[in-house]
């Protein structure tokens, strides 16, 4: 028997007549590529609960996902081609990933406590555990491209685009399963709920391929291993170059994307569908390259300068976006949003329009050219003789590089350099393997060398050239401030911006290009009271006190004021942050005071991790849309909350109402009540709320609340934000659980399984006008303990002067000009010299 070689230019020598990969053999990738997206969708967002930091979960996400894929492709990719029954590999493998995939998803939720306490005993060996959790299923689900491909049978002639297309149909049903998670499955079924939809997904597609494989007439030829002959050699050692160059270029287009999550947010938001709109962005970008490339593969004479000129083109595409940023793309963002808004009637579809955009503009560019590349790298080392083979080899190597870029770049390049230097060196190691490429086709020419220094000398001008600092200024160009700080870091960019208002200049703190707070009047008061209120009715004498996020530092620093406690911590998950708070009035220079202690770590973690008890936890996180965060907002964490408090303790969590719908607001408060049997609600700002949660009665002493006010240092913090005595901090009780209750209604809770607030509708226009006037037909007197009339008066004097503050506020939402400025006028008239009034209203008359 002659065996087949392996050519220099395998194509030239298969015989056979072109054909199109069958359609049915098109589906079921269509449905594998869905099924599997979704899952890893959802196991990125686990990760974030599990790991702590989003980058960071991303990257072992997507890493541990390319390890199964990558061992998958090469085991299956070898066992397949010895087959004349590939498609009953393929419904095999389909209903292992639909078992492991759905026990991943069901195991992942009790995974945090276990890596924690991995993490505590072993060190960085506890990230074994959430790899493995995803690379056992992710190995069965990278089978299924070779043994798909096997079931194709395709000729040799036509094997670029048959595997280009194949590998389409693969990447569009991606998109599908990456947008299906986010947006329908865990609204409507919850996390584990999704993850056993995608596994009854991966049935049907298995019975689907048994179908197909009954129905089909011939069986697929079985083909041996192509051999090379002893002339060959070069050409072995050519295809080996052609693999390795592919698994580099794997490592950085995988690098992009976890840059990308990172890159795109400031357009979009840092909620969660945020991330599934940039993948599924990136799919259709490779799929559309490949689509395309897959067209004319297999009639490119020099194969090695086309896929040189592809990989180093992706890397110039992607610093191209970043080169040409600036105010015009928020400006068509909220003209397409608009619009689409108004087409549709629904103010979600047009911010998610906004999404779609921003990601179109920094990720399709470079994608075109990373999938065109699939096909090319096909074309330049497979055979149709081995199909199963070729595919799974190829996406192996690539894989393997994959994995290796994915870990580099979010646990080290970033980290070390930031978001934009490691962009820059992404897309000059691009062209490097461009060049080489050109340069080790025995075809080359003149021309193409040229073209891949020319792409070269791009990225390094690029690299040289831009500022590192470009998005910290675009944010500032967007919200009108002064660049006060930036720096990029693993949880994305921190940026301080000085801002104007009427009343005076302040900070605001950004980070992902999602304002977090600021050290406005009205900002400080709220933090000052999120630490001292709570620790003034504490009904014990408080010891130890923990803010959860450190932020502008001003609720940890508002812990200095109190004189009884011993232990002040805060923890903090960005170490830039920290390094932020300096620039931020109010916090009494938290940073650098040595009785508080700072630990950068994920608050919930630390909980974990410590078996330590606290009279206070009080928590000031981002709002509970952003992407992560809801995980501090839920029952579990709750849950873990109370497991940690001292006899008497209390927890504080801020509720912001502006920031979710009516309803989410319920959910929100729904899942505290559920945990704590003592709660009560006080507005520390005329925007937010405070809840406080107990396990033990909360009576409001007036004698206690009094004594401990009298503290100068006390006394001094809560005056400059306009609390100028006990009876104006006890005016902003709000209700009680009772009252709670009749706001909640029939709300279900947020947990960690049922993220409503992170995956609900997005925020409605004018929401705040049905908000506040929900919370306030909860109001009710508070249940003073030893309050003398006079003392009574005071607090109801102060009420009232609140009360004029929010029929401001609600005047303002519903356009009623005239009541807000008589509103504004009688209460500076009824508290003149207030700091907090007149920030709130300056030059009122």
């Amino acid at each position: 028997m002659i065996k087949p070689r392996v050519d220099l230019d395998p194509g030239r020598t298969g015989v056979g007549a072109p054909s199109s990969a069958p359609a049915s053999i098109r589906l079921l990738l269509f449905l594998s590529g869905m099924t599997a997206l979704a899952f890893q969708t959802l196991w990125v967002k686990q990760l974030t609960l599990v790991v702590g930091v989003e980058v960071l979960a991303v990257s072992i996400g997507i890493a541990a996902f390319f390890t199964g894929l990558a061992g998958g492709a090469a085991v299956v990719g070898v066992r397949v081609d010895g087959t004349d029954r590939p498609l009953r590999w393929y419904a095999a493998l389909e209903l292992l990933v639909a078992v492991l995939g759905a026990s991943t998803t069901l195991l992942m939720s009790w995974a945090p406590a276990a890596f924690v306490a991995m993490q505590a005993r072993f060190g960085w060996l506890a990230w074994i555990l959430p790899g493995l959790l995803v690379a056992v299923p992710a190995f069965f689900m990278g089978g299924t491209l070779p043994a798909a491909s096997r079931g194709s049978k395709p000729v040799d002639l036509a094997l670029g685009r048959e595997i280009g297309s194949l590998y389409a149909w693969n990447t569009a049903g991606a998109v599908l399963g990456a947008l299906l998670a986010p947006f329908a499955l865990v609204p409507l079924l919850g996390v584990r709920g999704a993850g056993a939809a995608a596994a009854l997904a991966c049935a049907v597609t298995a019975a689907l391929a048994l179908v197909l494989d009954r129905s089909t007439d011939s069986p697929a030829p079985i083909s041996r291993p192509v051999q090379p002959s002893k002339s060959d050699s070069r050409s072995v050692l050519m295809v080996t170059l052609g693999l390795i160059l592919y698994a580099l270029a794997g490592g950085i287009a995988m690098g992009y994307e976890v840059l990308w999550s990172q890159l795109v947010a400031p357009f979009t938001s840092t909620r969660g569908a945020a991330f599934a709109v940039v993948l599924a962005m990136y799919l259709v970008g490779l799929a559309a390259g490949s689509s395309l490339w897959s067209r004319v593969a297999d009639r490119v004479a020099d194969r090695w300068a086309a896929f040189g000129l592809l990989i180093a083109l992706g890397g110039v595409l992607a610093v191209l976006p970043y080169a040409v940023l600036g105010g015009w793309l928020p400006q068509a963002q909220d003209a397409l949003g608009q619009w689409i808004s108004r087409v549709s009637g629904s103010h979600a579809l047009g911010m998610y329009a906004r999404f779609l955009l921003a990601a179109a503009v920094v990720v399709l560019p470079a994608t075109l050219a990373l999938g065109a590349a699939f096909p090319a790298a096909v074309r330049l080392t497979g055979h149709a003789g081995n199909a199963g083979r070729s595919v799974g080899r190829v996406a192996a190597w690539n894989m393997a590089g994959a994995i290796s870029g994915t870990l580099v770049v979010g646990f080290v390049a970033v980290p070390a350099l930031g978001l934009a230097k490691t962009l820059f060196l992404l897309a000059i190691l691009s062209a490097l393997i461009g060049v080489a490429a050109v340069a080790s086709s025995p075809l080359r020419s003149s021309g193409t060398i040229l073209a891949g220094s020319a792409l070269l000398l791009v990225s390094l001008l690029a690299a040289f050239g831009l500022p590192t600092d470009k998005l910290g200024r675009l944010l500032a160009e967007t919200r009108v401030g002064r660049l006060d700080f930036y720096e990029e870091g693993a949880g994305g960019a921190v940026a301080v911006l000085a801002q104007a208002t009427p009343a005076g200049e302040f900070r605001r703190l950004y980070i992902a290009g999602v304002s977090n707070s600021g050290d406005s009047l009205a900002s400080q008061r709220y933090m000052r009271l999120q630490a001292l209120l709570p620790l003034i009715i504490h009904s014990g004498q408080p010891r130890s006190a923990m803010v959860i996020a450190l932020g502008t530092g001003i609720t940890c620093g508002a812990l200095l004021a109190d004189p009884g406690l011993t232990r002040r911590t805060c923890v903090e998950l960005l170490p830039e942050v920290i390094s932020a708070a300096e620039r931020f009035s109010g916090n009494f220079h938290v940073t650098r005071d040595p009785r508080i202690e700072i630990r950068v770590a994920d608050g919930r973690h630390e909980l974990l991790r410590r078996n330590e008890s606290w009279d206070l936890i009080t928590l000031e996180p981002p709002p509970p849309s952003a992407a992560g965060v809801v995980n501090l907002y839920s029952s579990e964490f709750y849950e873990l909350a109370r497991r940690r408090l001292a006899p008497g303790g209390m927890v504080a969590q801020w509720w912001p109402l502006p920031t979710q719908n009516l309803e989410d607001s319920q959910s929100l408060v729904r899942s505290f009540i559920d945990v704590f049997p003592y709660v009560t609600v006080w507005t520390t700002e005329v925007h937010e709320m405070l809840l406080v949660g107990s396990m033990q009665p909360m009576p409001i002493d007036v004698s206690r609340v009094s004594e401990r006010f009298t503290d100068p240092d006390v006394m001094a913090a809560l005056q400059a934000v306009g609390v100028d005595s006990p009876a104006a901090l006890l005016a902003t009780w709000v209700t009680d659980r009772n009252g709670l209750l009749a706001f909640v209604g029939d709300a279900s809770p947020v947990t960690d399984d049922r993220p409503r607030i992170e995956v609900a509708p997005w925020l409605r226009p004018g929401e705040m006008a049905r908000v506040l006037p929900a919370v306030l037909e909860t109001t009710s007197d508070p249940p003073l303990l030893n309050a003398d009339t006079e003392f009574a008066h005071a607090v109801d004097r102060h009420r009232g002067n609140l009360g004029l503050l929010f029929r401001a506020l609600q005047a303002s939402l519903e356009g009623d000009r005239r009541t807000q400025a008589e509103s504004l006028r009688l209460l500076r008239a009824a508290a003149p010299g207030n700091p907090y009034y007149e920030w709130i209203a300056p030059g009122t008359k």
